[in-house]
């Protein structure tokens, strides 16, 4: 990964792209009857357009991104912190496990203790934020602004949120399936950004298939195929599969001029000792169906790499290593996949993704939150909402279902800023 993500090799080759598109695509567009497409309307009652109208939707038209790479900061790890067997939060690194590099081709069976040694994470539990501000509030040293004006911020961000949130974002402009529901809440100059629940996806998870259930629970039995609790040990594929555990890394990076606070979970680490400082010396661990004809091969590159690369891009992490499975659940081939060639994979793909829509889409929507979630408030929701091939709208909401930042949080923060000032 470069020093300065600016990746000049990903840039738009139309030579008018820059000079057309450069203008906001936050303009508020009509549908093809000349109508206004509907929004949600305020929760309050109140009119939720309190800016001018060109910020009432932001368009998702990937042309309207076709620009130079944003730069985006080498993405610097500022902690970590574990969430053990009963999803109890520790400022520390006790989950974090090492890779064990399996052979090429090693018939992992991926079904093995499905039924008797799998302790599932509640999914109905909505977490929000919760883990990341227990860290902040641990880890405030390390974040608080250098200035003492009684303006001055909380933390010296201007977004925190998970990288799975972010992900989303990246992948919006090729997502043609599922919509999203971000919630953001500006607290002491910093906005937050959360994930609400969207019917379709509370639906999905309601009537989840067995089977599906039981896709989901090989891709973390490979991590446990492939991955050791230290450095001298070795994978124990005997043990139990509990998904409440994880690693967390902490990530503080830039993209363009929005300050970025994030966390995302890691699968493992190098061995090796002589491996780079986190987050270079992370591997994220995937499984994929084995890729047997040119349609799957085009597939994979389309839907799957996108979200791979996004997911591993943001936090710096280098490489993904994919376990190719067959329909029984057993992984004939291991192949390691650098995030900075996966780009170069796609490129025979027709109209396929570009990093530079990605990257430039999820600034612009950043923008669009900055300018639009004003009221600085925990109270306060701005719920920004995405339906697959229309704009994200938004909707205003006042001490609603939607507030996602505890009391506990915003009592410390507002006590300790106000003891400093």
């Amino acid at each position: 990964m470069e020093q300065t993500h600016s990746m000049d090799h990903h840039r738009s080759h139309n030579p008018n792209s820059s000079q057309q598109n450069r203008h906001s695509a936050y303009k508020r567009r009509r549908d093809d009857n000349g109508r206004r497409p509907n929004h949600h309307q305020s929760q309050s009652g109140s009119t939720p357009w309190q800016n001018p109208p060109r910020s009432r939707g932001l368009s998702t038209r990937r042309e309207l991104y076709e620009r130079d790479f944003p730069v985006y900061k080498q993405p610097v790890e500022v902690g970590c912190f574990s969430l053990d067997s009963e999803r109890r939060f520790f400022n520390d690194s006790r989950q974090l496990r090492y890779y064990a590099e399996p052979e090429r081709n090693p018939n992992f069976d991926l079904k093995d203790g499905y039924k008797d040694r799998y302790i599932k994470r509640d999914e109905s539990v909505k977490e929000k934020l919760d883990h990341i501000l227990r860290w902040i509030l641990a880890n405030r040293s390390k974040l608080s602004s250098k200035a003492t004006t009684a303006s001055s911020c909380a933390l010296d961000v201007d977004f925190v949120t998970w990288r799975g949130h972010l992900t989303k974002l990246l992948t919006t402009p090729y997502e043609a399936r599922e919509g999203w529901l971000l919630a953001v809440t500006r607290f002491r100059g910093t906005l937050y950004i959360s994930e609400v629940e969207t019917e379709a996806a509370r639906r999905e998870r309601d009537n989840r298939t067995e089977r599906h259930a039981e896709m989901m629970y090989w891709g973390y039995k490979f991590e446990q195929y492939t991955c050791a609790d230290n450095v001298h040990s070795l994978p124990d594929p005997g043990g139990v599969v509990n998904t409440n555990e994880g690693f967390c890394t902490v990530v503080q990076t830039r993209l363009s001029d929005h300050r970025l606070l994030f966390s995302g979970e890691v699968d493992c680490r190098d061995k090796d000792p002589k491996a780079p400082a986190p987050p270079a010396c992370y591997v994220e661990l995937k499984t994929s169906l084995e890729i047997t004809t040119p349609k799957q091969r085009s597939n994979f590159h389309r839907f799957k790499l996108i979200k791979w690369w996004a997911q591993s891009f943001l936090p710096g992490v280098p490489r993904v290593v994919a376990g190719f499975r067959d329909h029984d659940g057993v992984v004939v081939a291991v192949e390691t996949f650098p995030i900075s060639k996966m780009s170069q994979l796609i490129k025979s793909e027709q109209n396929c993704w570009k990093p530079t829509v990605c990257m430039n889409f999820c600034c612009d929507f950043l923008s669009f939150v900055k300018q639009t979630a004003t009221e600085d408030d925990p109270g306060v929701v701005y719920l920004f909402s995405y339906e697959p091939h229309r704009d994200v709208t938004y909707s205003i909401h006042r001490d609603s279902q939607y507030s996602f930042l505890p009391h506990w949080y915003v009592e410390e923060i507002s006590r300790s800023q106000d003891s400093h000032h």
